[in-house]
């Protein structure tokens, strides 16, 4: 037998084999709703709906999920993903019609007479000039970004609104329409940045099976939806209540209102589970308080995006970030050293506030085990000198012998330790 019979005999026989092979399939029946699911024999499920007696209703609110929310939802996603879709639909519509407006208003400023439908398409062309130096400022802001993302994207939109106002007004005063439209779209651009870099962040705290791509992906379908909608809102305002100035007056402001509502809500839903001053104080006080450790859902409530430098009693009245030429002086320091040589922070406590200072490979675990010891000292002592060194001494072997369990808590939980962000905050190195 030949090379050629050969493999045509074992090209045979491994048909036959996979002939054999009874594709594995089963019959999931609820709500009214019955599926086959089945492997094929390359492996490969495959869904077919065998019946199907739902409502109408229901059948196109299944449609609507598959296509805008990512597969598996709700499981695949962590708790308040879809408070935060809902807003964020409000939103891409509010902003969308109050661009409308404020194109509509430029173009009557600069002269022109438009139609709403001719507004919407010249709104693309006037995102140029001004705009690009408001990016290029923003830019330099990433590190903040990265460490408050909810108080970024508020501002950003507080940004938004702040230029679309600004053109919307420009028809008010036309011999002033270059400035108004450049502050507008320095504004706008400077908005643009902000959400953008913020947006990896927020989803980062919502992919809970690693399906991060599927959520952007979604999102940025659910976005252009509702844009759409939001556009055609604003050609009917535009055409309607708006085509006077007084009737621009009173819809900009309320759009502006409820867009900046409805961002607000949205990142009081976001679970995001990386550690900054302002969580981990907040986990720290409830664990020293209670002895408790919040889960990301648990916590999304109890910050606060507009003051996230508040110092917190319960957790030592930490503050990071300050130089360390500002916070202990060269004997200071080099007394800290040798009391605590392993670790990668540094502490004055004071009288207002504990001044905490990390190395410059400190991770998340070098700041909690730093902001223990200050909520466990702050209670003994208000001073680190002399007097206050055996106090410093009893808080560490507090934080030593609780660490373990705060630390398996906390990773349990689905917080990441393994990273600081501090912002621009100074660190040191030795």
């Amino acid at each position: 037998m030949n090379l050629l019979d050969k493999l045509q005999k074992k090209e045979t026989q491994q048909s036959k084999k996979v002939e054999d092979i009874s594709p594995v399939w089963w019959i999931e029946t609820s709500d009214s709703i019955s599926r086959q699911f089945q492997f094929d024999p390359d492996g490969y499920l495959s869904v077919k709906v065998l019946e199907d007696s739902r409502p109408v209703f229901e059948r196109v609110t299944e449609s609507f999920l598959d296509t805008f929310y990512p597969s598996g939802y709700p499981y695949s996603v962590n708790e308040g993903y879809r408070t935060y879709t809902q807003f964020r639909a409000l939103q891409h519509v509010n902003s969308a019609a109050i661009s409308v407006l404020s194109t509509q208003s430029l173009l009557f400023a600069a002269g022109l007479r438009p139609t709403p439908a001719q507004a919407t398409v010249v709104s693309w062309i006037l995102k140029d000039g001004m705009e690009h130096v408001g990016k290029l400022i923003c830019s330099n802001l990433g590190a903040r970004m990265d460490s408050e993302p909810k108080r970024w994207r508020i501002f950003a939109d507080v940004l938004y609104d702040l230029g679309t106002g600004l053109e919307v007004m420009s028809p008010l005063c036309p011999h002033l329409f270059l400035q108004m439209a450049g502050l507008g779209n320095f504004a706008k651009g400077m908005a643009t940045v902000a959400a953008r870099a913020t947006r990896l962040p927020l989803y980062s705290s919502f992919a809970k099976e690693g399906n991060l791509s599927d959520l952007v992906a979604k999102g940025e379908a659910l976005s252009t939806l509702f844009n759409v909608i939001g556009i055609g809102a604003g050609i009917t305002l535009a055409s309607t209540i708006c085509t006077s100035m007084q009737g621009k007056i009173i819809a900009s402001p309320l759009l502006s209102v409820l867009h900046v509502y409805s961002v607000v809500e949205q990142m009081k839903a976001v679970p995001v589970n990386t550690l900054n001053p302002q969580r981990t104080a907040i986990l720290v006080a409830d664990f020293v308080k209670m002895g408790r450790v919040l889960t990301p859902a648990d916590l999304r409530y109890k910050e606060d995006p507009f003051l996230p430098g508040r110092l917190i009693k319960d957790s030592g009245k930490v503050k990071v970030g300050r130089a360390l030429h500002k916070v202990a002086k060269p004997s200071k320091f080099q007394k800290w050293k040798e009391i605590f040589p392993q670790e990668k922070f540094i502490l004055n406590i004071g009288n207002k506030w504990t001044d905490m200072v990390l190395e410059q490979n400190a991770s998340g675990e070098d700041a909690l085990r730093g902001w223990l010891v200050a909520a466990y000292a702050s209670n003994v002592d208000q001073s680190f000198d002399d007097a206050s060194t055996s106090a410093m001494l009893q808080a560490y072997e507090k934080m030593e012998s609780v660490f373990p369990e705060f630390l398996s808590e906390l990773q349990s939980r689905g917080w990441y330790t393994d990273r600081f962000l501090d912002g621009t905050g100074s660190r040191f190195a030795t």
